[in-house]
């Protein structure tokens, strides 16, 4: 890579870029507020190391932060042109993490709900994999987003078992 096209993954268009992941990655939580838990998740049974509600925010938000900063890593080492299967595997991710809450709370079905969070499982672990090989430590990002995740598919399954 010549030097003027790797400075253009520095500087000030790298901010504006980290920015643009950020929003995306926060974008990919819209769909829940447009399909939020409501009366029928509140009436769920649920098992009792179920969080509190106010933990899901906090979380969340930390783990889009740290999404966004992994993308951000891996689009610096040559952009979409260089990096273009691990940047579409981590944007089809996103729009399987987009998809949980209208399936979950939307259709009010956590059973379809169930097999579409154990196929972004997949995917985060196959953009993790592929991260690894272009940035170790935009890899380790994800671990925290992945082990979430597999708590939130073991909720799932145990509320689609209590609720039937």
């Amino acid at each position: 890579m010549n030097t003027s096209a790797h400075a253009s993954f520095r500087g000030p268009r790298s901010w504006l870029a980290l920015a643009g992941w950020m929003m995306l990655c926060f974008a990919t939580a819209l769909p829940a507020a447009w399909f939020p838990p409501g009366e029928w998740y509140l009436a769920l049974n649920k098992p009792s190391w179920h969080p509190p509600t106010w933990v899901f925010g906090p979380v969340w938000s930390t783990l889009y932060v740290m999404m966004a900063v992994s993308a951000w890593s891996v689009w610096r080492r040559g952009g979409f042109a260089r990096q273009s299967l691990p940047l579409a595997m981590f944007l089809v991710q996103l729009v399987l993490n987009a998809a949980w809450s209208p399936l979950f709370f939307g259709l009010q079905h956590p059973g379809v709900a169930l097999i579409e969070i154990l196929v972004l499982w997949l995917a985060i672990l196959a953009t993790l994999v592929i991260f690894r090989r272009v940035h170790r430590p935009a890899a380790w990002l994800l671990v925290p987003y992945l082990a979430w995740v597999s708590f939130a598919a073991v909720l799932n399954g145990t509320l689609w078992r209590l609720n039937p």
